[in-house]
């Protein structure tokens, strides 16, 4: 089976100046035409490291995608180093350095030597023609004597931009369909489902002996993630048919065994859950807005086609924006405090009228680190959703940062949504 190893460049990803999304996006990709990543490592700017880094992960998988380093700057180490590694020399590549004047000249900006450089590459690589930017992706072979699964094979070394919209433009275009060309690989079967209301611990002893039995072949992963867990179900072989079925009759038992906390039978977020129930029904959507400070409606509107069922929101943070654009009594403000039952029922009230929407969802609470009372802790949130003819609230306690506590209220919010949409269907 040909695997693969994943090698990110950069002294950003290592100081955590840039998140790391491009091994995570590839792995994916990769994934899906089952060509299965074993390893992901990241490295800084540094010659010493990049070189033992591909030495070493040579010996673990066939295929070794690399990203970053190939800019036009002197960080930028990466080219001129597999130009060593593999013994070639640099030279202009004519259709590069075309594609490269062709682009400044629509954007009428000066050519500098610097930029024409990015045309140059290693004599020993077959190019990858980028055509969403200037550096291309260059396609490595080396035959690898020290492999530790077994005798030597030859190992493919595929060099990519960092910029994630350049180098998935090359997976998509040039790298996947090339690797499928030369290389057979396994069909990967996966089957995820989304729970919410239960913990990773409750929800593993609730299926401990559904995963006891499950044949060796097929593995269960638990993917906890802002108060919802994943559960997913992977297996792998020639045979499709046969492996998709035995994935399918293992994801029936498990729906069945966690109907109670199912959210969806789909690897997808509670916002197109939510979204397909909006659309299904053919109702509209809103928010009012306190504490997640537009979150939400984040959420919704990162959905495509979201324009046929959200109407807006309203980010009511001050006092006098929740009077005035929700319609709050202020003395049930100034009484009760932002944070209430009382007043989260009149901002979904308030988000239902001035919306003119079907559902509306309504949150304020206190995300920390200051703001909270002695009986109003860091992680209070109460919570509205509902139609014309019914809200339903809840108060909830989250432990965690801000940042992490908006997320949470959020997703929990979305869920209530989803459940109150179902109940009254």
């Amino acid at each position: 089976m040909n695997s693969a190893s994943i090698i990110t460049i950069g002294d950003e990803l290592l100081i955590g100046q840039v998140i790391d999304t491009n091994s995570a996006w590839m792995a994916q990709e990769l994934n899906k035409v089952g060509i299965a990543v074993k390893r992901r490592v990241a490295v800084g700017d540094v010659w010493d490291e990049i070189w033992s880094a591909l030495d070493e992960e040579q010996k673990h998988a066939d295929i070794i995608l690399i990203t970053g380093g190939l800019g036009p700057t002197a960080d930028d180490i990466t080219k001129p180093l597999l130009c060593t590694y593999f013994n070639g020399e640099m030279v202009v590549n004519e259709e590069v350095q075309e594609h490269i004047m062709n682009i400044f000249t629509k954007l009428k900006r000066p050519i500098i030597d610097r930029n024409l450089k990015q045309a140059e590459v290693p004599s020993t690589c077959t190019i990858l023609f980028n055509k969403r930017g200037t550096a291309p992706g260059m396609w490595f072979t080396k035959a690898n004597p020290s492999d530790i699964n077994g005798p030597a094979k030859e190992k493919i070394f595929i060099s990519l931009p960092g910029v994630p919209f350049e180098m998935q433009g090359l997976m998509i275009e040039e790298v996947i369909p090339k690797l499928l060309q030369q290389f057979s690989f396994p069909h990967i079967a996966h089957r995820t489902l989304v729970t919410a209301g239960v913990g990773e611990s409750f929800l593993a002893e609730l299926i401990k002996d559904f995963e006891t039995n499950l044949p060796k072949q097929i593995k269960l992963a638990y993917l906890p993630n802002h108060s919802m867990v994943r559960l997913r179900l992977t297996t792998s072989g020639n045979n499709k048919t046969q492996i998709e079925n035995e994935v399918h009759k293992q994801f029936e038992t498990l729906q069945h065994l966690v109907k109670d906390y199912l959210v969806t039978n789909e690897d997808e977020p509670i916002e197109k859950v939510v979204a397909k129930l909006l659309l299904k029904n053919n109702k509209t959507i809103g928010t009012a807005e306190s504490c997640t400070g537009g979150y939400i409606s984040h959420l919704i509107t990162a959905m495509p086609g979201s324009s046929a069922y959200y109407k807006g929101s309203v980010i009511a943070y001050a006092y006098d924006a929740k009077e005035n654009l929700l319609s709050v009594n202020k003395t049930e403000l100034e009484t009760k405090g932002a944070v209430s039952e009382s007043v989260v029922t009149q901002m979904t009230k308030g988000a239902l009228k001035n919306l003119n929407v079907d559902y509306a969802i309504a949150v304020s609470g206190i995300m920390g680190p200051g703001g909270e009372t002695p009986d109003k802790p860091v992680g209070t949130v109460w919570i509205g959703v509902g139609n014309a003819s019914e809200i339903v609230t809840q108060k909830i306690h989250f432990r965690f940062d801000r940042q992490q506590n908006i997320k949470l209220t959020a997703t929990t919010a979305l869920n209530m949504l989803r459940q109150f949409i179902l109940s009254h269907s």
